[in-house]
């Protein structure tokens, strides 16, 4: 059995069992407070590059059943207390240690993840790296692009109905697609830089992603023009940050986000609590939202923006995933909303 260390950037240091794939890798680490969708959690491309720590004890119980975001892994390595060989599923197709190993990524087991994410809590989310008896990788990578590598790079077509969404993507999960198609609609994804004002849509939906929402300038600046139309748009997590740097707000980096399926979030003006399914390390500052639009939801822990909306035009975005997979489908029903604003 090898063993490997976990190195935050305070050099705090937890040493555990390597499984998966034997190699160094450096990232982000962040923590997800999830019970369940290991699968999907690790093929979401909000995860791009990070290290992401689970917080539930045992993990891989089910093994791999086809629950997918994207078609790969997408975090660059994983961290749990335990980690299941042995599997129990109906639709189990092979063991975590397994999928992890064909995917080439590292797995560390029997960290104290009680203590990691503690202390994540208390430091913030820090770099941190995977290192084995090789040299360690640099826990920088400067001017990596998340968002272009967690892009479509060809323009997709999903044929449905008469209207046409256009869909940038920034990182999307594969459940947004679905969502917006089984609802009747031609979804039409285009990567994060791509001109979609020069084609005929009849909505605009901006998708999730990873990192600092102010590295997409092209993604903004695509946006910006957009919303000086009327032409419904509606964005998700990374995408609401991108509507809202587009709008003339900005952004903040959170201490250490916000990720698992149980984040309750107040609907403004209703006082409804609704229980989301998140994953992001920006937020929105709400105080800095121009004239015409207003705050939406609240994140009923920290207080943080969790949405926003135009007054008269039909512009409108939440930072949390109203798509879940996995999580609670509480918010499932603001992808009605959007697809009725359609004319």
């Amino acid at each position: 059995m090898r063993y490997a260390t976990l190195v935050l950037d305070d050099g705090t240091r937890y040493r555990g069992r390597l499984s998966g794939r034997a190699r160094p890798v450096s990232g982000e680490v962040v923590f997800n407070t999830g019970m369940v969708g290991y699968t999907e959690s690790l093929t979401d491309p909000s995860y791009r590059g990070q290290i992401l720590c689970l917080t539930y004890p045992l993990v891989g119980n089910y093994g791999v059943p086809p629950a997918f975001e994207s078609p790969r892994i997408q975090a660059a390595a994983l961290v749990v207390a335990e980690l299941a060989e042995e599997y129990s599923h109906a639709m189990g197709e092979k063991s975590l240690p397994q999928w992890l190993d064909e995917q080439g990524i590292p797995c560390l087991s029997g960290i104290d993840t009680r203590a990691l994410t503690k202390r994540l809590r208390v430091r913030g989310c820090m770099p941190g790296r995977i290192v084995l008896d090789e040299a360690a990788p640099a826990l920088e990578e400067p001017g990596r692009n998340l968002v272009a590598e967690a892009s479509c790079t060809t323009r997709i077509v999903y044929p449905g109905g008469g209207k046409t969404v256009m869909l940038v993507d920034c990182g999307a999960k594969g459940s947004i697609a679905k969502e917006l198609h089984r609802r009747g609609v031609t979804v039409v994804r285009v990567p994060w830089d791509h001109d979609f004002l020069a084609e005929d849509y009849d909505a605009l939906f901006i998708s999730n992603g990873p990192g600092d929402p102010t590295a997409c300038g092209a993604a903004i600046g695509n946006i910006r023009r957009a919303l000086q139309g009327a032409k419904p748009v509606m964005g998700i997590c990374l995408g609401h940050q991108l509507m809202a740097l587009a709008a003339g707000a900005s952004t903040y980096k959170l201490k250490f986000g916000h990720r698992g399926h149980n984040q309750p979030c107040l609907e403004e003006g209703t006082g409804r609590c609704f229980i989301t399914s998140q994953n992001h390390g920006f937020a929105v500052d709400a105080a800095t939202l121009p004239a015409g639009w207003d705050a939406w939801f609240t994140n009923a822990n920290d207080g943080s923006n969790e949405g926003m909306r135009h007054r008269s035009r039909p512009f409108l975005s939440v930072q949390f995933h109203p798509e879940a997979a996995p999580g609670p489908v509480d918010c499932g029903p603001l992808f009605d909303r959007f697809v009725s604003m359609i004319p």
